[in-house]
């Protein structure tokens, strides 16, 4: 007969064991990688936009990461990447930064999904900072490109 502490005791190990595993395996689950595109037409305030560009892992077919306008790219100065906040402030560049709040509308690893152009996996605020004034400020959605 097997007392009841040995018992918890074992119990208690399996679980600290399985415990990582599983967390390891949850967490892999989302991964956005890739580039991510304003759907439809830009609004005026933001015509200029080219991509938010996400490269966690340094892949050399996906863009460097950043926010890129036309043929400037803004590092960036804060990022956190969640399925559920989203957010970045760039670098300044000749008095210009951005900060963007938003959330993932779909969960998994964006570059192994069929994910197409039409539907947005992401939506926020994007806004425009010179001189440290905010300039122009738009509620955006994305749909998603995972690179060539």
């Amino acid at each position: 007969m097997i007392n009841r502490s040995r018992c918890g005791a074992i119990f208690l190990v399996l679980c600290l064991t399985a415990a990582p595993a599983f967390t390891q395996r949850k967490a892999a689950r989302f991964d956005p990688d890739g580039s991510f595109w304003i759907h439809g037409t830009p609004p005026p305030e933001f015509s200029d936009f080219d991509s938010i560009n996400l490269n966690a892992k340094r892949l050399r077919y996906l863009n460097p990461p950043g926010l890129m306008m036309r043929t400037t790219r803004y590092r960036y100065k804060t990022l956190t990447v969640q399925r559920d906040n989203f957010t970045f402030t760039t670098m300044t560049v000749r008095g210009i930064f951005y900060t963007f709040s938003g959330k993932f509308l779909k969960g998994g690893v964006y570059g192994a999904g069929n994910l197409d152009d039409e539907t947005p996996v992401l939506e926020g605020t994007l806004t425009r900072f010179r001189n440290g004034k905010k300039v122009a400020e738009a509620n955006l959605k994305f749909v998603y490109f995972g690179g060539t």
